[in-house]
């Protein structure tokens, strides 16, 4: 069990005796460092009344958004309430309870448990409110004291530190604490359905046609199918606010196909979402005179790889689902699933600005936290998803003609994950000029062994990171070995690490990598040439980075020989100068030692 805050009252007795939460890990549950509830939850609402600056959080949480995409988008704010509530698995065990800006009355049950561990936003809002971060899924048991940086751990494993739980995998963990709520009668297993009702029609031209016509005695009716596919008229006028389908004076009047008599034509159109959710199918597959031929179709499908930003992963994510899935129930694909990976890319954000009258600002109205024009002081908002709204939107385009093309991309690429979201900033821009400055070394004599192993290392590691679309991982790889060349003596080695450097940067910068690589006297484009290989007996470290550990946290680093015994591990660690000093001259309990790894020294 994780270290409690200092103890506060208990929920119970004032009020309300229990809550629902609603969570998708309940395998984690004890990795539990805090509970939040929704700002209009019951007993936020209720709170509020009594408690000091509640009430003013809750305003202030309404005045941000709560659409999912606004929500996920925000910075993850918190109000303690200072009440506890009593965990599930141990009456003894209290957590702190917060009303927090991230949790949505409207999903679940307005109320979560928070694991920082094991998911990022729980992990951000631990580390804002110092609250303990205790693993309890390791991907090996060598593991289960492995400190959790700044990224959570999301990947498979078995659990730790979870009592009854350990050594089981997640998914029968999971299994096992439902079925135990269900028999002490505090839980049960459930599913909660994001897909919401969807209205298709639009009021526009820019749609496809709804094929369906109106007739006052026979009601709505099918178009035929040898009258598809309905076609918009091009002698449409849009000088005149409304759907310009209303106003057109032959295009909507048909007869009826049931009766023969007058009858009117649809007028709206359907949502982009309908042939988005469908469109995928068609580009493996587009015969003339069907939607799809399902052989070729089924070849081709699933995709294998769904890129999309936070709103695309909530609704047409959601909604290429049901067509796929609503087509198979059908029998006209036998494909469940259209995609087999997603990966939600973030946002570009920016500062908010709003004028003495509340009225928003755009980032060039302001310098130096006044109005450019007036001169009044400006107040300073958070930082949003860009949005044309509340006018915190860049324009690239001076940007681009200020610091070029490559340091807009490898900002984009470099300064967060690509799932997170990001604020501009100029250190791009420097990058580009140093990396033109190191591409035009001279050539040198001689080899740099360490030099060699950093640059294959590196190729094989930005390799790796670009299939995974870690591309800020590869961004970090590169910096090393800008910087190991750098420093590095004129060699042949070095030479050679710098024409190399030119070819993993080209991706990501092509027009600097471009000019560098002519630069070079090297034959040809750049982009023809081929992705350098790795040596593999490069790629094998002679000496390797020990983690020492006291009690899990990190404490100091040592340099040790690849392959070294456990016992030389272990004498090394206690004779760091760091270890020494914190273990006040007693002998550790236990050490584990996971070889050429870490050393986890338990006080």
């Amino acid at each position: 069990m994780p270290d409690s805050p200092t103890p506060t009252p208990p929920l119970k007795g004032r009020g309300f005796d229990s809550f629902d939460v609603f969570t998708t890990r309940p395998d984690t549950l004890f990795g539990a460092s805090f509970a939040a509830i929704a700002p209009d939850h019951p007993i936020a609402t209720a709170f509020a009344q009594t408690t000091p600056g509640l009430a003013d959080f809750i305003a202030e949480c309404r005045t941000t958004g709560t659409a999912a995409a606004e929500v996920e988008t925000a910075e993850k704010k918190g109000f303690d309430t200072g009440l506890s509530v009593i965990h599930p698995l141990d009456p003894t065990w209290r957590l702190p309870l917060f009303v927090a800006n991230f949790v949505l009355m409207d999903y679940g049950t307005g109320a979560v448990f928070g694991c920082p561990a094991h998911d990022q936003r729980d992990l951000d809002f631990a580390r804002k409110y110092a609250l303990p971060v205790e693993r309890v899924v390791a991907p090996s048991p060598e593991e289960a004291s492995a400190p959790i940086h700044d990224e959570a751990y999301t990947g498979p494993g078995r659990l730790v530190n979870s009592r009854f739980l350990d050594g089981m995998e997640v998914e029968q963990a999971k299994a096992a604490v439902i079925a135990r709520a269900e028999a002490e009668g505090w839980g049960t297993g459930t599913t909660v359905w994001r897909l919401r009702d969807w209205g298709v029609s639009r009021q526009r031209y820019w749609g496809t046609p709804i094929p369906i016509i109106h007739c006052e005695g026979c009601g709505p009716v099918g178009v035929p199918k040898d009258q598809l596919p309905v076609v918009l008229p091009e002698d449409v006028s849009f000088d005149i606010p409304g759907n310009p389908l209303d106003r057109h004076p032959t295009w909507k009047h048909v007869d009826c196909p049931s009766c023969g008599k007058p009858a009117r034509r649809e007028t709206d159109t359907l949502d982009t979402f309908v042939d988005s959710s469908w469109y995928f199918i068609r580009f493996a597959s587009a015969p003339a005179d069907k939607p799809f031929d399902r052989a070729t179709a089924e070849k081709w499908l699933p995709v294998g790889q769904y890129i999309g930003g936070v709103e695309h992963a909530i609704l047409h994510l959601l909604y290429a689902r049901f067509w796929t899935r609503a087509l198979k129930h059908i029998g006209k694909i036998d494909i469940a699933e259209p995609f087999t990976g997603l990966f939600t890319q973030g946002m570009v954000t920016h500062e908010t600005y709003k004028d003495p009258a509340g009225a928003w600002l755009a980032p060039d109205e302001v310098a130096n936290g006044k109005v450019i024009a007036t001169g009044a002081p400006v107040e300073i908002g958070r930082i949003e998803k860009m949005s044309k709204s509340k006018k915190n939107t860049v324009d690239p385009g001076p940007i681009v003609d200020q610091y070029g093309a490559d340091a807009v991309r490898w900002f984009m690429l470099s300064d967060s994950p690509p799932e997170r979201d990001l604020p501009w900033s100029e250190a791009a821009w420097r990058f580009i000029q140093r990396l033109w400055r190191i591409t035009e070394g001279a050539d040198g004599e001689g080899e740099d062994r360490d030099l060699d192993r950093k640059l294959h290392k590196t190729i094989a590691g930005v390799a790796a990171d670009i299939e995974a679309l870690s591309f800020n991982k590869a961004v970090a790889k590169i910096y090393e070995l800008a910087n190991a060349i750098e420093k590095a003596p004129a060699t042949a080695s070095r030479a050679t690490a710098a024409r190399t450097l030119i070819r993993l940067v080209a991706p990501m910068v092509p027009h600097i990598a471009e000019e560098a690589w002519a630069r070079a006297g090297e034959p040809g484009l750049i982009a023809d040439a081929l992705w350098p290989e790795a040596d593999p007996a490069l790629l094998v470290d002679d000496e390797v980075t020990i983690a020492i550990q006291i009690n899990g946290k990190l404490r100091d680093t040592l340099t040790a020989p690849k392959g070294a015994p456990k016992e030389a591990l272990e004498e090394l660690a206690l004779g760091s100068d760091k270890v020494i000093r914190l273990l006040e001259g007693k002998a550790p309990r236990k050490v584990i030692v996971v070889p050429d790894r870490l050393v986890n020294l338990v006080a």
